[in-house]
């Protein structure tokens, strides 16, 4: 039995999706996104929710159709000026137990066709949380260059979001660190091969970075003062 989770047809319904951006498409070929994305998304996050505590036992993994592990659908058109309903990719978060949203450090696993890869950090914190890790930095550089430079997580992990052009309000233009200070996101992410996303070891290959993507996310954490 194949221990795979997504497949060709998972990718052929996010592509005719993208096509075919609109509710009534999409109500006439519900079932298609329950067997090819919906389910096996599900089948996924509880077949890891088992190992995830070996890596961190504060990042829990909910295999809901709503309000868990799985991200909606459906896409958040109130304030933005494209109006299409729908998210033509797969996006799994783990967060940390204590977040209430997306922008709450996480374990993140992002499968489209153009595009699948892992991700560990946290996007778009807020300006309260922004602070606490640009802070951290400062207090703790050595603590900080220790977990962006670790071998393990350099060797499938690179740094990336969005980043200001000046250095932030409060830190001077001359800290060393003062790029690392400029970051807006503290993620990373690991590139996956399609070919990976639908094979057998999809679960252990996302494992595997998550567990290597630890020292960011033990910092990160910590300056926020949650448990790791």
């Amino acid at each position: 039995m194949s221990n795979s989770y997504f497949n060709a047809e998972t990718f052929a319904f996010l592509s005719d999706l993208a096509v075919n951006n609109n509710r009534d498409w999409f109500a006439l070929h519900k079932q298609r996104y329950e067997e090819t994305v919906r389910t096996p998304a599900l089948r996924f996050i509880s077949d890891i929710a088992t190992e995830l505590p070996a890596i961190s036992p504060h990042f829990p993994a909910v295999p809901k159709k709503m309000g868990g592990s799985l991200m909606r659908v459906y896409r958040d058109t109130r304030f933005s000026r494209d109006k299409r309903p729908y998210k033509t990719n797969i996006g799994i978060q783990f967060r940390h137990e204590l977040g209430r949203d997306v922008h709450a450090p996480g374990f993140y696993l992002h499968i489209a066709p153009d595009e699948c890869f892992v991700g560990v950090g946290i996007w778009r914190p807020d300006a309260g949380a922004l602070a606490k890790i640009r802070d951290a930095i400062v207090e703790g550089g050595d603590s900080w260059i220790a977990a962006r430079d670790d071998k393990q997580f350099r060797s499938r992990f690179q740094l990336d979001g969005e980043r200001l052009t000046n250095p932030p309000r409060g830190y001077s233009k001359d800290h060393p660190l003062i790029e690392d200070l400029k970051w807006k996101d503290f993620i990373a992410i690991a590139d996956l091969k399609k070919s990976d996303a639908m094979g057998d070891r999809l679960l252990p290959r996302v494992l595997e970075d998550f567990d290597a993507g630890t020292p960011l996310m033990r910092f990160l954490s910590k300056a926020l003062g949650l448990r790791y």
